[in-house]
């Protein structure tokens, strides 16, 4: 059994970049590739202003999915939008367990600044999470690893080191992330992290199209691919993986 599960990020709705065209296109191939799971790593707003939640949430409502989970990013936490976001999507970090899955979202932000920081009072909760058997996925907005064709480096979270250390000790397969608008991956020590780029703004680095990622799982096989919203694909990553469907 294969179990697909999109990332996506940064939809910035309700501003000047926002193309409400797109969005609506990328809804649309969302639900033609029927995903399981839809993970959303930030940044659904520019602003944090309730109008922006409510935008999102009308396009993020037509997604079809048996599990989302969606965390904010720097730019939701702004102007007191960490509540609105709570109000409107509930708890900023969470854990969700779907058929031998286990995810972890984490909140990176913090009101009003665009650096990333997770913080040592949430090391303990994300390592019992993490106690399990399952393919094991960590959320967050902010990238741990730099990502190139973006510029001069800044906003990784100040514990980054830290977090990676806990990561690899408890195993983690996938790391997911956003915030920077271009996707990319990286390996290390066996664990996969995954950048999304932006998939319906235009405010794309360098000549960059807009995209979100698909992960597909199997007993066999772990693979992700860059789905452009535009139209077409690109397989980014394959590589054997034993997976077991539980539930």
């Amino acid at each position: 059994m294969k179990v697909k599960i999109v990332h996506l990020s940064d939809i910035h709705t309700a501003n000047p970049h926002f193309l409400p065209e797109m969005a609506l296109e990328v809804v649309e191939r969302i639900n033609e590739i029927n995903p399981e799971i839809v993970i959303i790593t930030g940044d659904l707003t520019e602003s944090g202003y309730p109008f922006e939640f409510k935008c999102a949430k009308s396009y993020i409502e037509k997604i079809n999915c048996a599990s989302k989970v969606i965390i904010p990013g720097n730019h939701d936490v702004r102007h007191v939008g960490d509540l609105c976001f709570e109000e409107i999507f509930g708890s900023r970090s969470k854990v969700r367990r779907y058929k031998g899955i286990t995810i972890v979202g984490i909140d990176s932000t913090q009101p009003d600044i665009d650096d990333g920081h997770i913080g040592r009072d949430k090391y303990e909760w994300i390592e019992k999470c993490f106690d399990t058997d399952d393919f094991k996925i960590f959320a967050l907005h902010h990238h741990l690893m730099p990502v190139p064709f973006t510029g001069r480096e800044r906003n990784i979270p100040v514990d980054a080191g830290d977090v990676l250390e806990l990561l690899v000790r408890c195993k983690v397969d996938l790391v997911l992330s956003g915030h920077k608008h271009v996707p990319w991956v990286w390996n290390l020590d066996g664990m996969t992290i995954l950048n999304a780029g932006t998939a319906c703004t235009n405010r794309m680095k360098w000549s960059i199209p807009q995209s979100f990622n698909l992960i597909e799982l199997d007993s066999e096989m772990l693979r992700i691919y860059k789905i452009y919203s535009k139209g077409g694909h690109e397989l980014i990553l394959e590589k054997p993986h034993n997976f077991v469907v539980r539930g």
